[in-house]
C-alpha cells in the first residue's frame, strides 16, 4: 500500500503555474518534486471581448449575439437541449425573449420540462419538447427537427447533455446550423482526442481537440472558446467574424492541462490536475503511485556508498 505523503499538496492559486508537491519515496526524503507548467500563450480570439451573460454560464450571450450581428444567419431560428428549465445557463433565452427569435427548446427530465413550459407559455414563438435525445430514429435530432418543422439552415445550435454531446452533433446530417455552441470536457489537454463510448450510461464527454475534427468534417471552423463551451461557425462564414487564427492552443486552455509522467524508479508525476473538478476533490502524484515505495528503485543508478 502507497503510504499517504507528509504534507497535502498545494492546489495551484489562479494565475499560477508553478507549485510544489511532496512525495514520499527512497530518492525523494529531503526536497520537495518541483513540478512547473508553463503557461499557455495569450488567447487570441477576439469574439472573447463581446463575452456576457444574460442566462448563460460563461459569456455565450454576447459571443452568440456578436456573431449573429457578424453572420446575419438565414434563419433566426435556434434549437437547445437538454434545456432545463429553459433559463438557468441558457444560450437560448435571450434571443428568443430580448431578440424575437423562433426556436425550440428540448429537455428531457419531466420537473424540468414542466418548468420549460412556464418558461415560454406566453411565448408563441417558441415550441418545447420533453425528448430524450438519441442518435437515430424518431427521436435523433434529425427527427425531432423533422417533427416540428425547423428550417433546413437555421441560425444556433446549442448541445449540453454532459456526455454524448460529441455524437449528437455527429448524427445531425439533415439539418445545417450556422452557429454550432457545444460543451466538451474542460480537463482533457489540448493534443489528445477523446470521445467517450457511445452510451448514455456513460458521462464522460469528450475532448475540444475531438470537437475540431468533427466540425471540420461536417464544414464548420472553430471561431472562439469559452471555458467548457465550443462554438464553431459554417466555413463559408467564418471569414466573417475577424479570427485570424483559430489553431486550438490559440483559443483554449484547459481549465486543467494535465500531464501525467513517470521517474526512472518507477515513481508518478502529476502536474496541472489538482482536483476531481466534478468531486471537489485534491488530487496529488501520491494518488497515482502504481508501485510501492519501497519498489520505487533505478537499478542502474549511481549512488553514494
Amino acid at each position: 500500500m502507497v503510504r499517504r505523503p507528509p504534507r497535502s499538496v498545494q492546489c495551484r492559486p489562479p494565475g499560477s503555474a508553478v507549485w510544489l508537491a511532496q512525495l514520499e519515496g527512497p530518492l525523494n526524503e529531503e526536497a520537495a518534486v518541483r513540478l512547473k507548467l508553463v503557461q499557455a500563450p495569450p488567447l487570441q480570439s477576439p469574439l472573447l471581448s463581446f463575452s456576457g451573460n444574460v442566462t448563460s454560464q460563461c459569456g455565450e450571450d454576447g459571443i452568440i449575439h456578436r456573431l449573429v450581428q457578424l453572420m446575419q444567419p438565414q434563419a433566426q431560428y435556434c434549437v437547445e437541449f437538454g434545456a432545463w428549465d429553459g433559463v438557468k445557463f441558457s444560450n437560448c433565452f435571450h434571443l428568443l425573449t430580448r431578440q424575437g427569435w423562433r426556436g425550440l427548446m428540448i429537455e428531457a427530465n419531466p420537473d424540468k420540462y414542466a418548468e420549460l413550459v412556464a418558461t415560454y407559455r406566453a411565448v408563441p414563438s417558441v415550441v418545447t419538447a420533453n425528448r430524450f435525445v438519441s442518435f437515430e430514429g424518431r427521436d435523433s435530432l434529425d427527427g425531432i427537427l423533422t417533427e416540428v418543422g425547423a428550417p433546413a439552415t437555421f441560425g444556433v445550435l446549442s448541445i449540453d447533455i454532459d456526455g454524448n454531446d460529441f455524437y449528437v452533433w455527429e448524427s445531425l446530417v439533415q439539418y445545417r446550423p450556422e452557429i454550432v455552441v457545444i460543451e466538451f470536457n474542460p480537463s482533457i489537454p489540448n493534443d489528445v482526442e477523446f470521445v467517450q463510448t457511445r452510451s448514455f450510461d456513460v458521462n464522460q464527454g469528450c475532448s475540444l481537440r475531438a470537437l475540431i475534427g468533427l466540425g471540420t468534417a461536417k464544414g464548420y471552423e472553430l471561431a472562439v472558446c469559452t471555458d467548457w463551451n465550443a462554438i464553431f461557425v459554417t466555413k463559408e462564414k467564418f471569414g466573417l467574424v475577424g479570427v485570424q487564427d483559430n489553431a486550438i492552443d490559440r483559443l483554449y486552455t484547459p481549465v486543467q492541462n494535465g500531464r501525467i509522467f513517470q521517474g526512472y524508479d518507477g515513481s508518478i508525476h502529476v502536474v496541472g490536475m489538482d482536483r476531481l473538478l466534478w468531486r471537489n476533490m485534491s488530487v496529488s502524484s501520491a494518488n497515482f503511485q502504481v508501485l510501492p515505495p519501497a519498489l520505487q528503485v533505478f537499478d542502474d543508478a549511481q549512488r553514494h556508498d
